[in-house]
């Protein structure tokens, strides 16, 4: 069992949660939360779970984890709440859902990838509750997240998060604090971006490879030992080549997540004309059907 910490919660609030045992809930165990969750089973912490479809808590059910039936239920017995959710849209609902359940002082870290206005919204919401927020997004796909290893990007100061990071620590390999709200969902809206970018330059450079008669092997091998191209291609290489799109990152949500940082551009008055022309390159390859797999799937898309 992993030794528990005593917290000090330095905010502006006067909240007086200092609980050697902290109770945590998780929601949403889809390919991300569902490892997420497991590792805080594995450092020993206790964990209730909630999932829309009851079914995919059954592998954390069997490691130790509570299930609850409602949002509600789970709200009532935990201290903390991760949420790891797919929208904006959903994880507002749920958070109406649980925040007026949460006690005051209690925690509220939300993993999803959303937009940093959006996030800023829920941290007031949060503040009206008595509730402390962080928006804590992660880098890193399913294997990562399988072997605790994602990066956190928390939307807070260090000293003001001490009561968290443990379970950063039981998540992931490394936390990076950016001192205030809204501030880590802004870098992973930047990581994601250029993630989606890269992979259709990449793409399309092969594609011309090949259209100019080059064998294709050999342009997935040399691009990728050139600084030029990002390392997660060399990495995905092999699956490109024998157009193995087991699903990481579903292009769905990499597309959600190209209209997300538009939307967030509009309002901060950016122009991104390349973003644009890569977001209708992502909504061909999802009108092709290709939005369960995974975001290398563009490459199938594109390719000749």
């Amino acid at each position: 069992m992993t030794e528990k910490h005593n917290f000090c919660f330095c905010d502006p609030y006067t909240f007086a949660l200092n609980k050697i045992d902290m109770k945590i809930g998780f929601i949403g165990l889809g390919i991300m939360g569902s490892r997420m969750a497991s590792n805080l089973i594995k450092a020993g912490y206790d964990l209730t779970v909630y999932n829309r479809s009851p079914e995919k808590a059954k592998n954390l059910i069997d490691q130790g984890a509570k299930l609850s039936s409602t949002v509600l239920e789970l709200a009532q017995s935990t201290d903390i709440i991760f949420t790891m959710l797919s929208t904006p849209e959903v994880v507002n609902n749920t958070a109406k859902e649980f925040l007026p359940a949460l006690e005051k002082g209690s925690w509220w870290v939300d993993c999803s990838t959303v937009n940093p206005s959006f996030s800023k919204k829920m941290d007031l919401l949060a503040k009206n509750h008595g509730v402390h927020f962080i928006d804590a997004p992660v880098a890193g796909s399913k294997a990562p997240a399988e072997h605790g290893e994602l990066l956190f990007l928390a939307g807070g100061k260090e000293e003001d998060l001490s009561a968290i990071a443990p379970y950063f620590n039981a998540m992931g390999k490394k936390t990076l604090y950016l001192n205030q709200a809204g501030n880590g969902t802004n870098m992973k809206m930047l990581i994601n971006l250029m993630l989606a970018q890269s992979m259709a330059t990449f793409a399309e450079a092969v594609s011309l490879g090949k259209g100019m008669g080059l064998d294709e092997g050999l342009v997935l091998n040399i691009l990728t030992a050139t600084p030029v191209v990002s390392p997660v291609m060399g990495l995905l290489k092999d699956r490109l080549l024998n157009r193995d799109f087991d699903v990481n990152f579903p292009l769905k949500w990499i597309h959600k997540d190209i209209m997300l940082a538009l939307n967030t551009a509009s309002e901060v008055n950016v122009a991104m004309p390349s973003l644009e022309q890569t977001e209708e390159l992502f909504k061909n390859a999802l009108d092709a059907n290709l939005g369960e797999m995974d975001f290398s799937a563009i490459y199938k898309s594109l390719i000749v």
